[in-house]
């Protein structure tokens, strides 16, 4: 006996995209329909946003500010360290000429030739010169550091500004509503002259070449569910080989939805949202009686049913011990025989009587 469960169900695009507003606008075209192939690149919709326009010619003419403006500035900067690099030479040819002053003049001063008050004099004017000359040193490593974080701050404003005009473009190339993957168009959510705000869903593209099964397995089968079990689905133009996927952890409308991958190619004339009917194999029981489920039969559960012995017109009213249950077919742990009759019908007219003659 085969332990199975039946479910209906639909083809289903294996991989889904829904393509929503990146940016808020008007429909004002509509490429595409559904049923039609498009390609990754290929443009569904193309929305209207004056606003998006109009952002990215401001952001193109702050970016040209912002370019004009760290060159000026490069400019303006580079003139004074050349400055202070002249302040710098200045000073310390200075410094040298005093040195080489005081210098002679100390040789001088030691021969008699000149006074001492010469040479001290020449002595102070060397020492306030090595002091503007360390002074100018020190201001040009400082400027130096001055500069660069000064460019530093004027090109981040620059790139600040690059980066505003490419978000703009990025929203105004977004006017251009694109499928995103090949496949094709499922469906279309929106109309002509609508207005969408961003994330709004637009349309449906689908993966056309791979397929798999929705089955929707009533909730009190489910629990028997298992990844992997062997399915088989009768698409109505072949029947094809699977196993579960997927199992719905959520139940809706009493039903969950299981997902059933193909063990091989489809027929053809499958195609999404077709329906199928599918039959999953739970297990198989080996040397149990069975007989076809009575409607009111449940599993691990008892009943009553009338039987018919082998050879016999007399069909006799017994006790039913039930095991497994499958789709169609229920395991009898006891009380009928291999072999055995039995009447599946209503009988419930006959409810007070134990036996039944057969005509």
């Amino acid at each position: 006996m085969l332990r199975e469960i039946r479910a209906t169900g639909t083809l289903v695009p294996k991989e889904n995209r829904w393509i929503t507003a990146g940016v808020a606008g008007t429909v004002q075209e509509l490429l595409a329909q559904p049923g039609e192939r498009v390609q990754a690149d290929t443009v569904i919709a193309r929305l209207v946003n004056s606003a998006a326009v109009t952002e990215v010619q401001r952001a193109r003419a702050a970016l040209a500010g912002a370019v004009a403006n760290v060159t000026a500035k490069r400019s303006e900067l580079e003139l004074q360290r050349l400055e202070q690099e002249a302040s710098l030479a200045r000073a310390e040819s200075t410094l040298q000429i005093t040195r080489a002053k005081t210098a002679a003049l100390t040789r001088a001063e030691q021969a008699g030739v000149v006074s001492l008050m010469e040479l001290k004099q020449s002595q102070i004017t060397e020492e306030q010169d090595a002091r503007l000359a360390s002074a100018e040193r020190q201001r040009s490593v400082a400027m130096r550091s001055n500069l660069g974080a000064q460019m530093l701050a004027i090109n981040a404003l620059r790139d600040e500004s690059t980066s505003a005009l490419e978000i703009a473009r990025r929203d105004e190339e977004q006017l251009q509503v694109r499928a995103g993957i090949t496949g094709i168009v499922q469906e279309i959510s929106v109309e002509l002259g609508e207005q969408v705000e961003v994330g709004k869903r637009l349309a449906r593209v689908a993966k056309h070449d791979v397929l798999i099964a929705r089955l929707l397995v009533p909730e009190i089968q489910a629990k028997d569910l298992l990844l992997d079990l062997p399915c088989q689905v009768d698409l109505h133009v072949g029947l094809v080989k699977g196993r579960i996927n997927r199992i719905d952890p959520a139940v809706r409308e009493g039903r969950v939805a299981v997902d059933v991958l193909f063990d091989g190619p489809l027929p053809g004339g499958a195609r999404p949202d077709l329906t199928v009917e599918g039959r999953i194999v739970l297990s198989e029981l080996r040397d149990v009686v069975n007989i076809a489920r009575p409607v009111s039969a449940m599993a691990n559960g008892a009943g009553t049913l009338f039987v018919i012995k082998p050879g016999e017109k007399i069909a006799q009213r017994a006790k039913v011990s039930y095991g497994a249950t499958s789709s169609d077919r229920i395991e009898v742990r006891s009380g009928l025989s291999a072999g055995d009759q039995v009447i599946l019908s209503d009988t419930e007219q006959w409810s007070k009587f134990d036996k039944l003659r057969l005509n």
